[in-house]
């Protein structure tokens, strides 16, 4: 054995010590570390164990057998049965991993400029033997998730583990039987507050899971009476056109841009998103706002916070056949808004300007939503044309913005959409 790994099988109880000690102090859920001597004792225990085994399978480049995989997988179990959040085990994966970096470095550094074969030979076991442990590991967690947690708490935690990146989520799918697709549709439904003594969502979002079978997650806040409903919908690639036949005339085939369409052409987001948001809209009975964007599977955390934003400045609507959640093509202007305070603020004050006509605002919105077909938002409204025109020409007399105008579409679009949104409440 070289001067490298003979130092580190002679500081291995010492480096196990140390990693148990930083599991204590730097992850709350091992903080009973501290109290459970046991559980340290047995913590302490595989620490020393992986030490020792690496010692002696990195010199000669020997892979981690069944028995040390086994091993490793039922530490992950124990754990994940024992209550460990996918997020301590991420920050146990990341505190491990760095330590046993530093350990080597500091091995290698103590040779006072020796030993850079065996670091080699070193780094070269570590990182493909130390996939193979983390994927034991996370094979044991899922294991004891799958025997512990209800079929949409495990949906939940894949859902979760999918905004996180965390590699986890290919073992937790196949575990609650859902592929991982190339890209999806992050969809982000957001409820405002309900008020007190309104049931809880749990049996609607157990609905929603069992009925569409994609990742959703509920994030609740102020209390659990408002959140948002997380849903990562798959996004199925168009089939390439088939080759014509024998003896057919070959024609030209549309071309399809999917990483394109569903942000820019908001008609052409899949129906399994349209059905999901409807849905929920309908079972929650209150009026929510849908935004969505997609993106690769590996790029949802920025997708996420873009569907948020749009869900944000959306307007809050009760279920219809017609809802559906906005893209960035429904309510960019409202998005730029959003950020430009004194612009907003001159927008709240046209809409305050409409206070005197109680029901200005719904006309324009229903003018607005029926491309400013004077009989159809008539019809919407369920009164006379002319009530219609003469809603529309009291905005006039109070802001001096025509509705129908240029201008007036410019403006009063927003103002509306800024509106019911909530965003002045």
């Amino acid at each position: 054995m070289g001067n490298l790994f003979a130092a580190l099988a002679r500081q291995a109880s010492a480096n196990a010590r140390r990693e148990v000690e930083a599991y204590a102090r730097e992850i709350p859920e091992f903080g009973f570390l501290d109290t459970n001597s046991r559980a340290r004792a047995e913590t302490l225990e595989y620490a020393v164990w992986f030490r020792r085994r690496t010692v002696e399978l990195s010199p000669d480049d020997s892979e981690l057998n069944d028995d040390d995989l086994g091993y490793i997988a039922s530490i992950g179990e124990f754990r994940a049965g024992a209550g460990m959040s996918l997020d301590a085990r991420q920050r146990v994966l990341r505190l491990h991993t760095s330590l046993m970096l530093r350990e080597i470095n500091e091995a290698t550094e103590a040779q006072r400029g020796g030993g850079i074969g065996e670091l080699m030979r070193m780094m070269s076991w570590f990182a493909p033997q130390g996939e193979r442990g983390i994927g034991a590991y996370s094979q044991g967690f899922v294991t004891a998730l799958r025997h512990r947690l209800p079929y949409v708490a495990q949906v939940t935690q894949l859902a979760r583990s999918l905004l996180n990146g965390d590699p986890i989520s290919a073992e937790l799918a196949s575990a609650v039987g859902m592929e991982l697709p190339e890209r999806c549709a992050v969809t982000v439904i957001r409820v405002p507050d309900r008020p007190v003594g309104d049931r809880d969502l749990e049996s609607e979002i157990e609905a929603l899971v069992k009925t569409h079978r994609v990742p959703i997650t509920w994030c609740p806040e102020g209390g659990n009476r408002s959140g948002e409903l997380i849903a990562l919908v798959p996004l199925v690639p168009p089939m390439p056109p088939a080759s014509p036949g024998p003896g057919t005339a070959e024609t030209a085939q549309p071309h399809s841009v999917p990483d394109l369409a569903p942000d820019h052409a908001p008609d052409l987001l899949p129906k399994l998103v349209s059905d999901l948001v409807r849905d929920f809209a309908q079972a929650l009975g209150r009026p929510c706002a849908a935004g969505t964007a997609t993106a690769p599977l590996s790029e949802v955390a920025d997708a996420l916070d873009l569907a948020r934003r749009i869900s944000r400045a959306a307007p809050l609507r009760r279920a219809s056949a017609r809802l559906r959640p906005h893209t960035v093509a429904d309510v960019f202007v409202e998005l730029a808004v959003a950020d430009v305070p004194f612009v907003d603020e001159w927008l709240h004050a046209v809409v305050r300007g409409l206070q005197p006509g109680p029901d200005l605002l719904v006309t324009l919105d229903a003018y607005y939503r029926q491309d400013m077909h004077r009989g159809a938002t008539a019809a919407a409204l369920n009164v006379h044309p002319r009530t219609v025109d003469y809603r529309l020409r009291r905005v006039r007399e109070l802001t001096g913005i025509d509705p129908g105008s240029t201008r007036g579409v410019r403006i009063l679009s927003s103002v509306v959409t800024r509106s019911l949104s909530g965003a002045w409440h």
